[in-house]
């Protein structure tokens, strides 16, 4: 570690890494924050974990917290939720502000931000019902994707491919969303590229992932628990393609105003090699199965430096500086 990062580490303060929480992804945030409080630790940060779902939000403050490290995936951490709490309180956090986070864990706003945008993004209906999810397999075509539109890890999620799965699976998806997406399949490659924002520095894409899971499968168990799923970084993709998804993924990152880091999940159609924006997660995995770890590590950057800079990247956007909010809290 250069002085400067010491310099700045000294800085840092009393640091809360926020894992578990309360959504359908409190396992994988559990073993994110571990990574991440282990690491910050090594760079001989005052790292402290935080479970948001066993301990009230006002301890931050209370037990003196400079700084937060979200490490929190899906409802509840990744949605703006508590990163418009932590800008109230005036404690800096990492990753995306309020609206950004807000926008991108609602897929269908991020997907009409994008359209208007004009970024590629797969075709895509709401279903309010089983019967909109088999007109919507009328219009879109089989296969079809139907997930919630507000979760994430592929959760609630559905490939279905004929009339006779469209209840299960709406009422799947609607059991974890009352908003149910479904989306045109892409058949082809998938791919993943991280965009990191170090302190000082523009935003940037890191090298392309490229994913291949058993079946073509990539579910919830091939992510975080499974061994077969296999990583290509380098990805083996064309230059040319690969300078290209990284544009997107960058565009993609900087319509929604997001800051700090994010990762950005395109699929490349096998018919005409074009690729297509699936989502963009604010607050990606830390496990030792996550993306962003491994295309940083391709760029150079070791996990435990990966987390600090996103951490020495923490800032609130436009809450009351912390001092203020203090002494206005002493008067009430």
């Amino acid at each position: 570690m250069n002085k400067d990062l010491e310099l700045s580490v000294a800085d840092l303060g009393k640091v809360a890494v926020l894992m578990g929480g309360t959504s359908a992804e409190r396992e994988v945030s559990l073993m994110s924050g571990q990574g991440v409080l282990k690491a910050l630790r090594a760079h001989g940060v005052d790292a402290h974990a935080f479970d948001t779902g066993k301990r009230p939000l006002w301890d931050l403050r209370q037990e003196g917290f400079a700084r937060c490290f979200i490490a929190l995936h899906g409802r509840g951490g990744e949605d703006g939720t508590i990163q418009g709490l932590l800008e109230l309180l005036g404690i800096p956090y990492t990753g995306p502000g309020v609206t950004a986070s807000a926008m991108a864990m609602d897929k269908v706003l991020t997907k009409r931000l994008w359209q208007a945008e004009g970024l590629a993004t797969p075709g895509w209906r709401l279903a309010d019902s089983p019967a909109a999810v088999a007109q919507a397999l009328e219009e879109l075509g089989a296969p079809m994707i139907v997930k919630p539109a507000r979760e994430g890890s592929t959760i609630g999620l559905t490939k279905v491919v004929s009339n006779a799965q469209c209840e299960q699976a709406y009422a799947l998806a609607a059991r974890y969303d009352a908003q149910v997406l479904c989306e045109q399949f892409i058949e082809g490659e998938e791919t993943t590229c991280a965009v990191l924002q170090l302190p000082g520095q523009k935003a940037r894409a890191l090298p392309v992932i490229r994913i291949v899971a058993p079946g073509g499968n990539y579910d919830y168990e091939n992510k975080y628990f499974g061994e077969a799923t296999q990583y290509y970084c380098p990805s083996g993709l064309p230059a040319q393609l690969e300078e290209q998804i990284q544009r997107m993924s960058l565009q993609a990152y900087q319509s929604l105003g997001c800051r700090g880091w994010s990762r950005v999940d395109v699929m490349i159609r096998e018919s005409d090699g074009k690729p297509f924006l699936l989502e963009i997660n604010t607050s990606p995995g830390m496990t030792g199965h996550s993306l962003v770890p491994m295309a940083a590590r391709a760029a150079g950057i070791s996990y435990e430096d990966l987390c600090l800079q996103i951490l020495l990247a923490a800032r609130c956007d436009g809450a009351a500086p912390r001092q203020q909010l203090d002494e206005r809290t002493a008067t009430v």
